[in-house]
Formats: C-alpha cells, sequence, structure tokens
C-alpha cells in the first residue's frame, strides 16, 4: 500500500470515529429531556469562550466534534475527485459532506426553534445516514470486489436482504427513541416491558410502548441475521463478527435501556445507551457493506458444505476458546479483590454478575488472542491442538465469540455491577489483545513482564464492584499479580523454547538463552515474595495473611531456587505448575485473612 493510500484511510477513519463520537454526544445530551446546553448558535450564551456550565460544555464539544468531522470529510470528497479514486468512495464522501452542510443548518434551528421534536429527528437521521457514509467508505477503502458483482447479489443474496431490512428497522428504531425523549412519553410509559403493567393509555404511552415494540422486533431480525450468517458464513470473518456484534450490541442497549428507565436515568447509563446506539449503527453499516462484498446469491449459500462435526465436539471447542483453567484462576483473584476491597463477603447477586462478566471478560479476550495467534498456535506444538489450528472452529468463529463475549462482559458489569469494574475490564481486554498479543509478543523480550497487567486487572475489577473506587491498597493486588507473570510464564518458556523459536516469538529463553531465564525466575520471585510480605506493613493484611505468604513463599523461592541449580524441564515445568497454585493459595489466605 502506498503511502498517499494509507494518509487516506487514516483520515476517512479519523472522520468516521469523529462523527461516531459527535453523534453519541448528541444522543446523550440532546436527545435526553432537559439536556439542551446552549440556547444559540454557533456561540453559547452569545461567547465563544468555554461554558461553566456541563451541559452547555457537552454541548460545544458536540459541536466542535461535528465540526472536524466535517471539514475532514469535505476534504476527503475533494481529494477523491482530484486523484480520481473509487467511485463508490467519491458518492458516498459526496453524499456525507452534502448532509454534514444540511445538519449545520438544522442543527442551528435546534437553538431555539418552536418545532424542535421534529427538527430533532430529521437531524438525527441527516446524523446517522452521514455516519453510515463514512462507515461504509471506510470499510470499502479496506476492501476489494468486482462492482458488477456487487450490484448483481443486490436483489439475489438473502443475507443482503436481511441486512439491508435490519437497517431500515434500526433506523426507525433509533429515530422514534428521539421523539421518545423530546416528548417526554418515557415517563408515560413506566414499567418495563409494559406500561404501569397494562397496555398504553395514552398517545404518549403508546409512542413509548411501540418503540419498545420496535426494538424487539429489530432483535428478532438481527437474531435470524446472525443464524443466517452463521450457516453460510462461517469463513468470513468480517461478515461473522460485525453479525455477532450487532445481536450482542442490540441486546445491551436493550438492556441498558431498560436499566435506565428503571434507575430514574441515571448520568452512567445515559451515556453508555448513547454510546451503544452509535455503535449499532457503525456495525451495522459494516455488516451491510461486508455482505454486499463478500455475499453469496441464494444457490451458493445452499452450496455451502461445512465439516460434519459433531455438536458436543464443537461446544468443548468453544469452552477451549476461552482457556478455562486460565479463567478460573483469574476469577479467583476477582473475588478475592472483592472481599479484601469491601471487607466482608459480597452478596451473592454482586458476587455473580461480577464473576460471570469476568469470566466473559477473560474468555472473550482468550479467543481473540488464539485468532490473532492461530498461525503461531499451528506452529507449536503445546498449542496445535486449540479449536483453530485443529479445524474444529473456523478462524472467523474465533474472532466472532471473542467480540460478543467481550461486548457481553461489558454490558453486564455495566448493568450489575457498576460503570467502573466494565471500564476496568475494557481495560484489561484492550491490554491482553491489542498491547500484549498483536504489538508486545512480538516485539520485545519483555513481553511478559509488560504485558503482565493485563492479568493484573481482574482484582481491581473485584475491588470496584465491592467498592466502587479504588485506592492505593488495591495496587498491591495488582502489583502482586503483575510480579508473579514473569517467572510463572518464563518457567513455561523454558520448557517450550524451541516452539517460541520456531514461531519466532522473542521469549526470554529464545533471546537471552536459558542460563540468564533461570536466573530471572529466581529473582523475580524474591521480588514478588518481598512483596506479599510489605503488604501487612502497610495495612492491606493481616497477621494471618503474614504467616501464609511467609510459607508459600518459602515454597516457592525453594522451587525457584531448584530451577537455578537443576537443568533440564521437569524442574521447570513443576515451577510452572506450583506458580499457578501459589497465586491462588496467596489470594484465598487474603480472603482468610479479612474473614477471620
Amino acid at each position: 500500500m502506498n503511502t498517499e493510500n494509507r494518509a487516506f484511510r487514516y483520515w476517512l477513519l479519523a472522520a468516521a470515529l469523529l462523527t461516531f463520537l459527535s453523534l453519541m454526544m448528541g444522543y446523550g445530551m440532546r436527545f435526553e429531556s432537559g439536556a439542551q446546553g446552549c440556547p444559540d448558535f454557533p456561540t453559547c450564551y452569545g461567547q465563544f469562550k468555554i461554558p461553566l456550565e456541563s451541559a452547555a460544555r457537552i454541548e460545544m464539544a458536540h459541536r466542535l466534534l461535528a465540526a472536524l468531522s466535517g471539514i475532514i470529510t469535505i476534504g476527503l470528497m475533494v481529494w477523491t475527485w482530484i486523484r480520481g479514486k473509487n467511485s463508490g468512495l467519491k458518492w458516498t464522501l459526496t453524499g456525507a459532506a452534502i448532509l454534514f452542510t444540511a445538519q449545520l443548518f438544522w442543527g442551528m434551528g435546534l437553538s431555539g426553534t418552536i418545532q424542535v421534536e421534529w427538527l430533532a429527528v430529521v437531524h438525527l437521521a441527516a446524523a446517522l445516514t452521514t455516519m453510515g457514509l463514512l462507515t461504509v467508505s471506510a470499510t470499502v477503502s479496506f476492501l476489494s470486489r468486482s462492482t458488477a458483482r456487487i450490484i448483481s447479489l443486490w436483489y439475489r443474496s438473502r443475507l443482503v436482504r436481511l441486512s439491508a431490512g435490519a437497517a431500515a428497522i434500526l433506523f426507525l428504531l433509533m429515530l422514534s427513541g428521539v421523539l421518545v425523549a423530546r416528548l417526554g412519553a418515557a415517563s408515560a410509559c413506566a414499567g418495563f416491558p409494559f406500561c404501569n403493567g397494562s397496555f398504553p393509555a395514552s398517545l404518549p404511552a403508546w409512542l413509548a410502548f411501540g418503540h419498545r415494540a420496535l426494538t424487539l422486533l429489530a432483535g428478532i431480525l438481527v437474531a435470524v441475521l446472525y443464524l443466517h450468517a452463521h450457516r453460510a458464513y462461517r469463513h468470513q470473518p468480517l461478515i461473522l463478527t460485525a453479525a455477532a456484534g450487532l445481536m450482542v450490541l442490540l441486546g445491551g442497549q436493550a438492556l441498558i435501556g431498560a436499566l435506565k428507565i428503571q434507575r430514574n436515568f441515571p448520568l452512567d447509563l445515559v451515556i453508555v445507551h448513547a454510546a451503544i446506539n452509535a455503535a449499532v449503527w457503525v456495525v451495522l453499516m459494516v455488516l451491510v457493506t461486508a455482505a454486499i462484498w463478500f455475499g453469496h446469491s441464494g444457490a451458493e449459500e445452499k452450496q455451502i458444505i461445512h465439516p460434519q462435526i459433531s455438536r458436543k465436539e464443537r461446544l468443548k471447542a468453544y469452552l477451549m476458546l476461552n482457556k478455562p483453567i486460565i479463567v478460573a484462576l483469574l476469577l479467583v483473584t476477582t473475588y478475592a479483590g472483592m472481599v479484601v476491597g469491601g471487607k466482608a463477603v459480597p452478596s451473592l447477586g454482586l458476587t455473580f454478575w461480577t464473576l460471570l462478566g469476568g469470566a466473559l471478560a477473560a474468555g472473550g479476550s482468550s479467543a481473540l488472542n488464539q485468532y490473532i495467534d492461530r498461525q503461531i498456535d499451528s506452529a507449536m506444538q503445546r498449542t496445535s491442538r486449540r479449536p483453530i489450528p485443529a479445524g474444529i472452529l473456523t478462524p472467523a468463529e474465533a474472532l466472532a465469540y471473542g467480540f460478543a463475549a467481550c461486548l457481553a462482559a461489558f454490558f453486564i458489569l455495566t448493568g450489575f455491577v457498576n460503570l467502573l469494574a466494565a471500564m476496568l475490564a475494557v481495560a484489561g481486554m484492550v491490554y491482553y489483545v491489542l498491547i500484549y498479543s498483536i504489538w508486545l509478543k512480538h516485539l520485545t523480550v519483555q513481553n511478559i513482564v509488560i504485558g503482565g497487567g493485563a492479568g493484573a486487572i481482574p482484582p481491581l475489577v473485584g475491588w470496584a464492584a465491592a467498592t466502587g473506587s479504588l485506592n492505593v491498597p488495591s495496587l498491591f493486588l495488582f502489583a502482586l499479580v503483575f510480579m508473579w507473570t514473569p517467572p510463572h510464564f518464563w518457567a513455561l518458556a523454558l520448557v517450550r523454547a524451541r516452539d517460541y523459536a520456531r514461531a519466532g516469538v522473542p521469549m526470554l529463553p529464545v533471546v537471552r538463552g536459558e542460563k540468564e531465564t533461570r536466573t530471572q525466575i529466581f529473582i523475580y520471585t524474591l521480588e514478588l515474595v518481598g512483596l506479599t510480605l510489605l503488604m501487612p506493613v502497610f495495612k492491606v493484611a493481616g497477621s494471618v495473611f503474614l504467616i501464609s505468604a511467609v510459607i508459600l513463599g518459602l515454597w516457592l523461592i525453594y522451587t525457584a531456587w531448584q530451577v537455578v541449580r537443576l537443568p533440564g524441564n521437569k524442574v521447570a515445568w513443576r515451577m510452572y505448575r506450583y506458580s499457578s497454585m501459589y497465586l491462588a493459595f496467596i489470594f484465598l489466605a487474603l480472603v482468610v485473612d479479612v474473614l477471620v
């Protein structure tokens, strides 16, 4: 790819991202009752300086993001016409630029016009269409396919028809949501799913109830769309992942929307609901584009044959995508964080939702990691039997599951725990998938050291779930897992050094040799045990934990010392297994220390 095309894509993605943020802010403040920030345009209360009121600041930020996006979009449109780019890109960007200009005037009209309800609907319709055109343009810039085939598929592909139908229904759903918010219809239909336990009794109540019914219809259509994509497009990552993501996003939108009503519109759920609305539309536009580009005709879809693999074997493969043993260990640290942070046994409901969200976050991240490492896994003896290299699941299925599980984890933690715990889980997923799996793992010999931060976040999630905040003592739990990670995984790397060398992964034994690795295992083990002995000094734990830390620490130090003194893989493998047990026991000691 030449530099010009790369720059074009980056600018196009920037325009789409800015439009997404602007759309999200528009949802969050303009279409919620009482959220009108600035009564005039383009100034705010007659001034250009930053206003003091939070609603007015959000309004000005919304305008600024929209303006930046519009300027970039117009510039890209001019570029495509001058450089003779793809005709599809020319017209989609031209349409986006025209709609941006129209939105500018409609946005002015929203500041003080009498018929703001209807103008808000028109403004949102234009914003959604602009976002859709930019998303399609960004997706097209990464794809290539025969235009003639694209046009011929429009009427012959069931996937195209289903995705286009979903786009139409969701477009109406989002517009009806604006009317519900602007007219205050939600208050006329209290409760969920019915209005005050019965059918609506007024026009606003019927509007709110109709919005919910439209949500149900959209959910059914999206579920049918996903099932069709999974049956006919199991080998197409973009289609299957977008379909799975759309289904989970729509479910999350319904969940957060219902909780938002029940809890009297708390700010955190209002913001999340606004973000989901924008995300649903973006993912849907990606799906529509992918369906047109990669879709098959009805006859071709019927001819697709998948390998005959039993349902039991496939379910087991999906379980293995989660790396259940690792997930179980992470959940131990999460629960310990809840107990230590809350200084008591958490309620059954909080425990269930926190651990379920944590399991989905860790499992989804593991699935995404296996998708990213599928070539490496096939080259390594230890991982060659994983679901993707073994051919039980396609890469697209792993990617779709991982993406959907991570989204579901966020919605569960946001809806039933708190937003801080959800954002920490997102940080852990991004850390593991993007920073470690894609970047650090192949970049530096310190990959495990820096990447250990991903596995150290679950106890913070537990702490935040129990307390709603973080403090200095919680960082000791993070540091404990962070310091435990290098000796644990370097012990495994010693055993599988040839595998890592064959796969081209710069693990410590491959780059600096076996002797240096054994020495570093011992050094990090001493530092880990030293950290645990400091925790009672800083009042993070008490005497029960101190005694446990001394006993467990001596056991782990002795095992690490054997790794230094004795050659061969047997003692390294023992260190790998013992360090796993050590982490579980040391966090169990923390729980016992709090409760006794």
